[in-house]
């Protein structure tokens, strides 16, 4: 299939219709980790042609990603990145952590924007932001996409700086997803501090069991969209 690059329809479309002056795009990396926070990006891009090549970040190499953020860093009008930490997810749950990473995004911009474009069909932001849903969004709008590549790149980063502390976790290749060397890791050596302990993946790990905490929600267990969530690789 060939490659077809991101475009500008979705925030022209915004700006005709809503008269938005400040579009930014939104997604987020790090969902489906077992370890590590989940990080959301909002980019403000403007109307300019993009830098070549650009799409959703994981449709990019590892190297091609990194140069790619570099110039990205550059090129867009604003951005700013948010986290949640594995303890804010245990204790709020992955949706209402998914919400606290992007204000914290979005307050992190210079301006706040008119309007959000939010990559996937379900909106986790919520008012008062005038928010649209477009699935696939990191690979058609621009600004979604500069948005997944530059959260991809920060977060990897991070999990990388953990690698030397906690070597036997491969961090630094697996950025806290479900590689065999995570799970051999975590089955012989326990979760680190950097883990999710209100996730699932430890009721398989007999010897630390005991170490999950009660899902947001109490006893009736975590919610069905984020149990899903933990069952993904990427």
């Amino acid at each position: 299939m060939p490659y077809e690059p991101p475009t500008h329809r979705t925030e022209r479309s915004i700006r005709a219709t809503t008269g938005a002056r400040l579009v930014a795009g939104i997604d987020e990396v790090g969902r489906g980790a077992w370890a590590g926070p989940v990080t959301v990006c909002a980019a403000v891009t403007g109307l300019r042609r993009p830098p070549d090549g650009l799409t959703d970040s994981k449709l990019l190499t590892p190297l091609r990603r990194t140069a790619l953020a570099e110039v990205l860093t550059g090129w867009v009008t604003a951005h700013s990145i948010g986290h949640a930490s594995p303890q804010e997810i245990d204790a709020l749950g992955m949706t209402a952590a998914l919400r606290l990473a992007a204000v914290r995004a979005l307050q992190g911009l210079p301006e706040p924007p008119d309007a959000v474009i939010l990559d996937g069909k379900y909106d986790y932001l919520g008012g008062p932001w005038r928010v649209r849903t477009v699935i696939k969004g990191d690979q058609s709008c621009v600004s979604v996409a500069a948005a997944s590549v530059l959260a991809k790149v920060r977060r990897d980063a991070m999990l990388a700086e953990l690698a030397p502390d906690h070597p036997q976790f491969g961090f630094d290749s697996n950025a806290g997803y479900p590689s065999p060397v995570h799970q051999a890791a975590l089955a012989e050596w326990g979760p680190t501090p950097h883990h999710r302990l209100s996730w699932a993946y430890l009721d398989g790990l007999p010897r630390w069991r005991h170490l999950r905490l009660p899902p947001r929600g109490g006893a009736g267990g975590v919610a069905a969209e984020d149990d899903a969530e933990q069952l993904g690789i990427f």
